[in-house]
């Protein structure tokens, strides 16, 4: 596996590629790899010739210094697994090979999209999300770019970018990949204690409980309504957010009568480590 912590180097990489005519799928990381992010990029090797990952803690997407000075950087260990799957190329780059002085973001209208469930968490989250991800493309030039649904959110927005900017890229949404016990894989889930960890299940069985009753139910207050009952019975008393939105625009539901597609998104607390999940309801 090359890698390359240089815009130089990475671009000498793609000349070489574009020469031998392959095309390449991109998987952008903050690094602390684990089994969900690798799926992604065995995805990416099926369907493209070559693979690139990008590990790169973003600055401009904390807006809690000590959220982003506790990130796990276990960087040995993440190059032994993108070794392991085959991956072609890791871009390691400091923070002032992808931002350079002389550089500036294009702005993008969202539509609201940043607003609701994290965008209220955590206020200028997805400016940088949007800015880190479309500088990536910019410096990675792949065909596909593969995202995961546990950002559902984020994928939307990501989704919204590339379509304003009219971005070469396609985007491709892999399932949510689970530790057995249903909880979903996460570099945040190591900072759990063991009795947290033992709770943390509870969010996703939240969700699938919800999946169940929507069989009969279609009022969205009556659905979070059990499932926001059964995260309490669990013992979880944290609950950022569980909303039933609109999988095109983000915006609440009252009934799943009112559109064809429907996922439940929530954010809960445990030993102070953010957890997400969804569950996608209805999609016609």
């Amino acid at each position: 596996m090359l890698v390359c912590k240089s815009r130089s180097a990475l671009q000498a990489a793609l000349n070489s590629w574009k020469a031998a005519n392959k095309s390449w799928g991109f998987v952008p990381t903050m690094g602390a790899l684990h089994q969900g992010h690798l799926s992604l990029l065995q995805q990416a090797k099926e369907e493209q010739d070559l693979t690139i990952c990008s590990i790169f803690v973003n600055p401009t997407q904390f807006n809690d210094p000590k959220d982003l000075e506790a990130y796990p950087r276990p960087i040995e260990k993440d190059i032994a697994a993108l070794e392991s799957i085959g991956c072609d190329l890791l871009f390691l780059p400091p923070v002032e090979e992808v931002y350079p002085s002389n550089w500036q973001a294009p702005v993008v209208p969202l539509d609201g999209l940043d607003l609701p469930m994290e965008g209220a968490q955590r206020p200028g989250h997805f400016k940088g999300v949007v800015e880190v991800v479309y500088r990536l493309l910019e410096l990675c030039q792949p065909k596909a770019l593969y995202m995961g649904q546990k950002d559902f959110q984020q994928y939307a927005i990501v989704g919204k970018m590339i379509r304003e900017l009219q971005l070469p890229v396609d985007l491709h949404c892999a399932p949510i990949v689970r530790e057995k016990d249903g909880l979903a894989m996460s570099s945040r889930n190591i900072r759990l204690s063991p009795q947290g960890r033992a709770l943390a299940p509870a969010l996703y069985q939240s969700l699938q409980a919800m999946q169940s009753a929507s069989e009969q139910e279609n009022e969205a207050q009556n659905l979070l309504h059990q499932a926001q009952k059964s995260l309490q019975a669990a013992g979880i008393q944290e609950i950022d957010y569980f909303e039933i939105v609109d999988g095109y625009n983000l915006q609440p539901l009252k009934s799943l009568e009112n559109t064809n597609f429907a996922v439940a998104c929530a954010t809960i607390r445990i030993d102070g480590v953010r957890l997400l999940d969804n569950q996608i309801l209805k999609k016609i």
